[in-house]
């Protein structure tokens, strides 16, 4: 039967290592513990995760996007509860009369596809028709994400 032995300077480095790692655990936590009370890491932001929180409220924010007939822009409206859209209102500013129509088509049919959803979850490709007005609607949905981060 083999003995181990541990050398002096192995056992010092490996004592100071599990110490550095007991006393950067304890760092970790801002908040004094409150007994009976599950302590949470408050440093993570909506940003960073990607799942937010963010604040009840009617957000406004204009986007623009390329069309044929070039830059379009269109103003969103979206009204949020517990992170859930309740009302969407778009207004398009379109220069030609394809622009008009490709944007009343979104219009009339975007609150189907994200009334009642959770923000973080739409990411509109196309409606009724029109896909060009859907990038100009994601690009103010990420602005108003911005606005209402908690």
């Amino acid at each position: 039967m083999r003995s181990l032995t541990t050398s002096k300077p192995a056992f010092a480095l490996l004592t100071g290592l599990t110490l550095t790692g007991a006393l950067a655990g304890c760092a970790a936590s801002t908040q004094p513990a409150t007994e009976g009370t599950p302590q949470t890491d408050q440093s993570t932001t909506p940003a960073d995760t990607g799942a937010g929180t963010y604040a009840d409220g009617t957000y406004t924010e204009s986007a623009n996007y390329q069309s044929p007939n070039g830059t379009e822009t269109i103003d969103v409206t979206i009204t949020l509860a517990d992170d859930v859209i309740t009302d969407v209102q778009v207004v398009g500013h379109g220069e030609s009369p394809d622009s008009k129509h490709y944007q009343g088509e979104f219009i009339g049919g975007i609150d189907a596809i994200v009334v009642g959803k959770d923000i973080d979850s739409i990411s509109v490709s196309k409606v009724a028709g029109s896909s060009l007005t859907s990038g100009g609607f994601n690009k103010a949905v990420e602005a108003i994400k911005l606005d209402a981060a908690a």
